[in-house]
């Protein structure tokens, strides 16, 4: 069996899937038309991504693929509708990252209460300022708004309720363990618009979550609010957060995801959102740990041994 990793993926995947008698290619730099080429002529039998899209015509340029895995949880970079149509499964590794995405969303809302960067700017420059950046108001009794409980959300309640945080969410499924665990709220989304000292995102990209933070959704958001998004870029409408924070309607908002993203080989960032001041922003660098990705890479190998030795298809987003 031929597997193709088109991706960065850690070593101790690839060591592990040649160990179990697989022939594994690794090009992470295979992108568009390249990747294309590259599934036609390995005729590979799994296809493996990060963050690079799988679309319409990579998964035509083969017959023998089989299975693509987003070594990952989101999917929405992979064209399920054609999978399906080809009888080409397509799994994910939901829960890997959950800790990695939990501990960064908790370092953007220190940092952004804390006005971190901006102090560490400030030095640099040769600047003291004391006075104004000892204005922080502090977490302890502040509301933290959860939308979407699922892994990473639950990991960052978690974490926030040890910093003596009230913790109130909003999900289309209940948990009532997670509840009564932090001392939990669930509630009405507009609740957690109204309330939330930072409200933070954890659900999955697409249509039916695009733009849903938007300017009539911040509108109804403390002033003092920050914004958190460690999921996808299109759940925030960039430009109506810039418009929100300009004109004093939140507080300001902690980033790693953007509605469009370069390549990964690209130099240059120019989302416009990254100037505002009151935005901290990171490389979508999220699930980017030692320990998460050693954890993807073997759930990644646990889903490609069970396809080669029985036929079975381990988190599968598109069942036959």
């Amino acid at each position: 069996m031929k597997v193709l990793i088109a991706d960065k993926f850690d070593d101790s995947g690839v060591a592990a899937l040649k160990e179990a008698g697989l022939e594994v290619m690794v090009n992470p730099e295979l992108k568009d038309d390249a990747l294309t080429q590259a599934i036609g002529e390995t005729d590979c039998d799994v296809l493996v991504v990060r963050s690079t899209r799988v679309q319409k015509p990579m998964l035509e340029a083969s017959s023998k693929l089989a299975l693509v895995i987003r070594a990952g949880s989101g999917y929405d970079t992979i064209d399920t509708a054609t999978a399906t149509e080809r009888n080409i499964r397509v799994c994910n590794c939901p829960g890997m990252n959950a800790v990695a995405v939990a501990e960064l969303t908790l370092g953007l809302m220190i940092a952004l209460d804390r006005r971190i960067v901006a102090q560490a700017d400030d030095l640099r420059k040769g600047i003291w300022n004391k006075k104004e950046y000892g204005k922080a108001r502090g977490l302890k009794g502040r509301t933290m708004g959860i939308v979407g409980l699922g892994r990473i959300g639950a990991e960052v309640a978690k974490r926030a309720a040890a910093f003596d945080m009230k913790l109130i969410y909003t999900d289309i499924i209940a948990r009532p363990d997670l509840e009564e665990q932090y001392g939990m709220s669930r509630v009405p989304f507009e609740q957690v618009l109204a309330e939330a000292d930072f409200i933070s995102l954890h659900v999955p990209g697409g249509a039916d979550t695009k733009h849903l933070i938007g300017a009539a959704e911040m509108k109804k958001m403390k002033p003092t609010a920050f914004l958190l998004n460690c999921s996808r870029g299109g759940v925030i409408d960039e430009k109506a957060l810039a418009d929100a924070i300009k004109a004093g309607e939140i507080g300001g908002g902690g980033l790693d995801v953007y509605e469009i993203e370069p390549a990964a080989t690209d130099k240059e960032f120019a989302d416009p959102v990254v100037q505002v001041p009151q935005v901290y922003g990171t490389h979508h660098v999220g699930a980017s740990t030692d320990q998460a990705q050693a954890a993807v890479a073997e759930e990644t190998v646990r889903i490609i041994k069970a396809f080669a030795d029985t036929g079975e298809f381990i988190n599968c987003v598109n069942p036959a």
